[in-house]
């Protein structure tokens, strides 16, 4: 679905977007971004988990 969107992405895309970023932020910021970009991710995947746990507490005590 997001290939239909954006369309194919080519190593020369990719190849631009890395100088792109490369030339916006400098090598040295690059890694803290990513870093914050992992740990957004990694929260937003926990705080999913504890609402499907939450859901699934809710089920079982209607059940009960």
């Amino acid at each position: 679905m997001l290939a239909i969107v954006l369309g194919e992405f080519g190593i020369y895309q990719v190849l631009a977007i890395v100088v792109v970023l490369l030339l916006l932020f400098g090598g040295r910021k690059i890694p803290e971004l990513m870093k914050g970009l992992g740990s957004g991710i990694k929260e937003f995947k926990g705080a999913m988990k504890d609402d499907d746990d939450k859901k699934q507490d809710n089920r079982d005590q209607q059940q009960n």
